[in-house]
């Protein structure tokens, strides 16, 4: 029951990053235009990092870095 829960909340912090990563990209247009390579490299980076952050079981490392992603990624594709 408790690993649920995590899970759950874990979910809801992810969904939070997607409002969080429009508001971003409204309030940063100039860094996202001068950054744009190193904004991928991040979400790159992030995406196999919880790959391997899942591979270990590390709940806590593999949520933190999907919302790093999710957010860049959401800062991204706001600004197309």
């Amino acid at each position: 029951m408790q690993e649920m829960l995590k899970i759950f909340i874990g979910i809801a912090v992810l969904l939070l990053g997607i409002p969080i990563g429009s508001y971003l990209a409204k309030k940063t247009k100039e860094e996202l235009k001068q950054g744009r390579k190193w904004f991928k490299r991040i979400v790159e980076v992030s995406l196999i990092g919880s790959v391997i952050s899942l591979i270990i079981k590390n709940d806590f490392l593999f949520f933190s870095l999907l919302f790093i992603a999710v957010v860049t990624s959401r800062s991204l594709k706001q600004r197309r």
